[in-house]
């Protein structure tokens, strides 16, 4: 037969088993479930990139309509960027002046005469040439000469026997005539030297240095010179003479202009001239919706449309790659530093709607601020974004969750924000403040009235940032940074608007529970209390008790007063169900519970959670104060049905499961829950003291909180060793002044000597008129009443 030692070990080795067996499933549904948050969490981010990034991308303007001068501009537009554009008017016109000061080239032909009298030399020769007969010597000797000569001159050219003293003879005239510069027209000469002129020679190309050509003469007068000189070697004079008056047909300018070398120096001149450049400022307004655009609006159009070389489809890739890394890198950070920031599935989904309905906000106002840019031409545009509600989506954020997280909100859409709005560095410090003001300033939002004191602290250093942008740009003393300064306020106001009109919304689509919807559940009015007031008045009147305990011991340790002592008021709330299986309701003295066995009592005692929570939700109490509910017993065992339990076991029967009489849990989470857990245990424990003295009340206190520690129901909340030491501090108080000790008083000094009557004759017979009764009932009444402020 199996000893007993055996089936122990049997029991044993079975419930180890099952409690591996549990473990790898809890890891397995752990692993299911991290991996299906975290592709969750991507698909959100993917979709949030994707609509940030439509609303960020520039407008379609930028990127494919083409404005020229005198077309309607269909939207506003503005430098998305500092560009350096060059002013086509005023370059022109420079070039153009550099062009007409550039200096007239003319060519020098040094060798003129002697290239004169070499063709001479070359029609002498051809009268030698016995090839050529006729009128082909004839047309020869007009090619070589360069003029037409008559029969008359052919003749007495064929007569010359002595050529070279007719050559010798003719450059010796001709030479002072050339050495004297002569040009086709003295006086368009003397202009041109008067702007200046370029001289080279003809062969070479390279510039004549010095030379004095205000002696120049023209042609008319050097062949005017030519003709009055005397030819006399070589022929006869009748002959010279004809030839002369060819000398004098034949004579050419030897400085003349030159139409190609001057163009190319114009040219030159033109090129040295550098653009004229001036800066475009990023944000500037290039041209308003619905008006003409001019000349020089074109221009700077133009050149943002040739700078602009991308296309849309890259331009988005860009920004949808920036905002993916810009969400991540923080959320990282957050995630791995920061200990209070473990936004949930729930959470990302609000931040990322919140995002995204804020950006679409802002592209909105945006729009409305560049049409008023339009009525009222006397604001810049830019001073509308001081109106702007940066704040609020932190300041909501900040409410609905904690700062940690809003901070890391701030540092995420700042950036973006400022890159909506013209790649504006002063919009993402302007945004990034005002975020973190707000959200600061709603730190412990009581009441709607906090919200508007945010906002003024939001409008207050929203003006300081307008004038110290103001000073930092060195803009000029005008109305603007007035108006900037208005809008500044009036921002902060509008933050505040915004955020209260948010709030409610989200309260009821998310079913978050802000300090604000704290406050309603806590009035002891509400609906559930109410019922749990008249239904389970022993339970209601427990749940006051903890409440007060945990709001004292959440201000010791410095957690939310205000949810714990909300969540201690509904804590128990599932008692409504059954209200007479619980002992603080039982009025007639019968209990129950002595009919049902133990497991079935405790049973009965779990069930209030799983029914506490289904009220609360039934009744939108809101997901904290619900997990606190499911927290609040941990997984503490009820011990007296379990001491119960095992009372009643009998040999050869199953033992007693000590996890059927635990709450399901599970343990405490937060400081809160944990709050809730002891003050519950004491609270309760509290009322079987016979006599609660002081120092009675505190061996209580230390005895239940050390057993729930040792029980292991605080392991997974935040609460310290020396959080439990003001816990329990705070504990003793609240029941000192409860369990307070109590005079007792003395006997009255006149008691009235009444006749014993039936009851039914009390109301029915009138009083005696009986003066002396009367005087003394009012002497004895008048003592009565001056000892009821004794002590």
């Amino acid at each position: 037969m199996p000893t007993e030692s055996g089936d122990k070990q049997t029991i044993q080795t079975r419930s180890l088993i099952r409690l591996c067996d549990s473990w790898m499933e809890a890891v397995a549904q752990g692993l299911t479930c991290d991996r299906n948050e975290k592709r969750s969490r991507f698909i959100m981010l993917f979709l949030t990139a994707l609509f940030l990034t439509l609303f960020i991308i520039p407008s379609p303007q930028f990127l494919s309509v083409h404005y020229r001068e005198g077309d309607i501009a269909t939207s506003d537009i503005r430098a998305t960027q500092d560009y350096l554009i060059e002013d086509l008017l005023l370059t022109e016109k420079k070039r153009a002046e550099a062009e007409a000061a550039a200096p007239f080239v003319y060519t020098l032909a040094v060798n003129g005469n002697i290239e004169l009298v070499r063709r001479f030399e070359d029609a002498l020769d051809l009268m030698d040439d016995a090839t050529l007969h006729g009128d082909a010597r004839r047309r020869a000797a007009v090619g070589v000469l360069g003029v037409d000569i008559s029969a008359q001159e052919f003749a007495a050219l064929s007569r010359v026997r002595q050529q070279r003293f007719f050559l010798s003879d003719l450059a010796r005239q001709l030479g002072p005539l050339y050495r004297q510069r002569v040009v086709a027209d003295r006086g368009h000469f003397a202009a041109d030297l008067r702007h200046g002129i370029v001289v080279v020679d003809e062969a070479t190309r390279q510039d004549v240095a010095g030379g004095d050509y205000s002696a120049s003469i023209d042609l008319p007068a050097a062949r005017r010179i030519f003709s009055q000189a005397t030819l006399t070697q070589g022929a006869s004079p009748h002959d010279l003479e004809i030839l002369k008056g060819v000398a004098v047909r034949m004579i050419a300018p030897n400085l003349s202009f030159d139409r190609n070398g001057t163009d190319q120096k114009k040219s030159e001149a033109r090129a040295a001239v550098r653009p004229v450049l001036f800066k475009m400022k990023r944000g500037e307004m290039i041209v308003r919706v619905g008006e003409r655009v001019t000349s020089e609006q074109a221009m700077k159009l133009e050149k943002i449309f040739k700078t602009r070389n991308s296309t849309p489809v890259l331009t988005g890739l860009g920004i949808f790659g920036l905002i993916l890394v810009l969400c991540y890198a923080p959320y990282r950070f957050g995630r791995k530093n920061i200990r209070k920031f473990n936004p949930t599935n729930k959470d990302i989904l609000l931040l990322s709607l919140l995002t995204v309905a804020n950006f679409a906000v802002l592209k909105l106002v945006s729009a409305v601020s560049t049409a008023l840019g339009g009525l009222f031409p006397s604001i810049d545009t830019a001073s509308y974004f001081y109106l702007f509600p940066f704040a609020a989506s932190a300041i909501i954020v900040r409410i609905i969750l904690n700062s940690e997280v809003a901070l890391v909100y701030c540092a995420i859409t700042a950036p973006l924000t400022g890159i909506m709005l013209n790649n504006s560095l002063q919009v993402v410090v302007y945004a990034l403040l005002g975020g973190i003001v707000g959200a600061h300033g709603v730190r412990q939002c009581k009441e709607r009235g906090t919200i508007y004191s945010a906002g003024f602290k939001v409008s207050a250093v929203n003006m300081a940032l307008a004038v110290c942008f103001h000073v930092y740009n060195d803009s000029p003393l005008s109305l603007q940074p007035l108006y900037c300064i208005i809008f500044a306020f009036l921002g902060g106001l509008i933050n505040a608007v915004y955020v209260s009109g948010t709030i409610p919304l989200i309260e009821a689509l998310f079913q978050y529970t802000t300090d604000v919807k704290l406050l309603e559940l806590a009035n002891l009015n509400s609906p559930l209390l109410r019922e749990l007031m008249i239904r389970a008045p022993g339970t209601y009147h427990h749940s006051v008790l903890v409440g007060n305990m945990v709001e004292a011991g959440a201000e010791a340790i410095n957690a939310n007063p205000l949810l714990a002592r909300v969540a201690a008021y509904y804590h128990d709330v599932g008692k409504l169900k059954k209200p007479q299986y619980f002992i603080e309701n039982i009025r007639d003295g019968e209990n129950r519970h002595d009919k049902l066995s133990p497991s079935m009592s405790a049973l009965i005692l779990i069930s209030h959670m799983k029914d506490g929570v289904e009220l609360a939700k039934e009744h939108r109490i809101g997901q904290p104060i619900i997990e606190i509910i499911r927290q609040s017993h941990g997984t503490s065992l009820i011990n007296y049905f379990y001491l119960k339990a095992k009372g009643l076991e009998t040999p050869g029967s199953p033992p007693v499961d000590e996890r059927d009489f635990r709450y399901p849990g599970p343990k405490p989470q937060t400081r809160e829950a944990g709050l809730v857990l002891l003050a519950d245990c004491v609270e309760a424990a509290s009322r079987t003291l016979t006599d609660p003295t002081p120092a009675r009340i505190q061996g209580l206190v230390q005895k239940i909180i050390n057993n729930i520690f040792i029980d292991g129901q605080l392991d997974e909340c935040e609460l310290t060793l020396k959080n439990l030491h003001e816990i329990a501090k705070s504990f003793n108080q609240i029941l000192a002044g409860i369990y307070h000790q109590r005079i007792d008083y003395p006997e009255p000094a006149y008691k009235e000597k009444t006749i014993a009557k039936k009851p039914e004759d009390i109301d029915s017979e009138p009083p005696k008129a009986d003066a002396g009764r009367e005087d003394a009932a009012a002497k004895g009444g008048a003592e009565d009443l001056r000892r009821l402020g004794m002590s």
